[in-house]
């Protein structure tokens, strides 16, 4: 409570010092006195725990202050404590990190918004988004992301939900625009562990071409189910065998046809053999980076990555 009543103490003192015009030198120069004990009151916090905490809880103060579209910038508050602390260090370098990783992952982003998610690519794009992504599975956070997949157990998987592709490197993937009957809509990949599901949501040509709502609207999804496990000796390798195949009319002409029965089939479970270890298998990709928004995954056949971005849902 004591912690409380002087962080609370602190807030309505910033808020009353920058509504009536004080600087941010000014605010800064209290900041600094406060965390060193010179500001009756800070002293609590100071003894208890040392500047690391106390940076976190004003600056925690200051952006709640400040409301959700204006942060203070941490940097400026770091670089006028003495760094007495063992994780100083630490500390100022995720704050980097994270800066990076934002930086690059906006810059994806903008990618894929612009040149529909790789599949109308030209050379120097695909050269620009290889080189974010080369950057950002440097600055990887995720090192067990396989983790929990194959749904047993009290562990839970970090990549359960939807995710939709946002850039894509994959050939197998990329040519599905080639078709002059149809084309591509949205690509999902949906984690319900063990079974992960590829989603591919396809329209017709002319439909893409048309001004919307001038061609009256149609798409099929198609499903590819598989089973996941992970791989012991690879914490970010996920191990996958296809289980099946599902086509689905969501939409015909304007009208709703989810109730149609799909067309689909399962696909052969290839049998056990003698001395072959399932590890091995080449049915597998990669976790290259993964956080709480972006996924980032290279498949080891027929080669390339997918860019994914978490979304509440994967509707049509």
């Amino acid at each position: 409570s004591g912690d409380r009543m002087t962080l609370l103490t602190f807030g309505l003192f910033f808020l009353t010092w920058t509504s009536l015009g004080g600087s941010w030198n000014s605010t800064l120069g209290f900041v600094n006195a406060f965390s060193q004990g010179s500001y009756p009151g800070s002293t609590i916090l100071h003894n208890r725990h040392r500047s690391t905490t106390i940076t976190e809880k004003i600056q925690a103060t200051i952006n709640n202050s400040l409301g959700p579209h204006r942060t203070f910038q941490s940097v400026q508050l770091r670089s006028s404590i003495p760094s007495d602390v063992e994780d100083d260090d630490v500390w100022m370098e995720a704050v980097e990190s994270g800066k990076e990783r934002e930086k690059l992952k906006t810059t994806l982003y903008k990618l894929g918004a612009s040149y529909d998610r790789g599949f109308g690519a030209t050379g120097r794009a695909r050269d620009e988004a290889d080189q974010v992504i080369d950057a950002l599975e440097a600055l990887n956070p995720m090192t067990f992301a396989a983790e929990g997949i194959e749904g047993v157990g009290s562990a839970s998987s970090p990549l359960t939900g939807a995710w939709r592709m946002i850039w894509t490197t994959a050939q197998d993937v990329l040519t599905l625009a080639s078709s002059p009957i149809s084309t591509v809509s949205a690509i999902y990949q949906v984690f319900d562990p063990p079974v992960v599901t590829n989603v591919i949501d396809l329209i017709p040509r002319i439909q893409a071409l048309l001004p919307p709502g001038v061609a009256p609207q149609s798409l099929v999804r198609a499903q590819v189910t598989t089973r996941a496990s992970p791989r012991s000796s690879m914490p970010n390798r996920v191990g996958l065998d296809f289980e099946s195949v599902n086509l689905q009319p969501v939409q015909l002409f304007g009208f709703e046809s989810s109730m149609l029965p799909p067309f689909g089939f399962n696909l052969p479970r290839l049998p056990d053999i003698p001395g072959f270890d399932p590890e091995s298998s080449p049915g597998f990709f990669d976790v290259t980076y993964l956080d709480a928004e972006l996924l980032v995954i290279r498949q080891n056949a027929p080669g390339g990555y997918f860019a994914l971005v978490k979304v509440d849902n994967y509707d049509p």
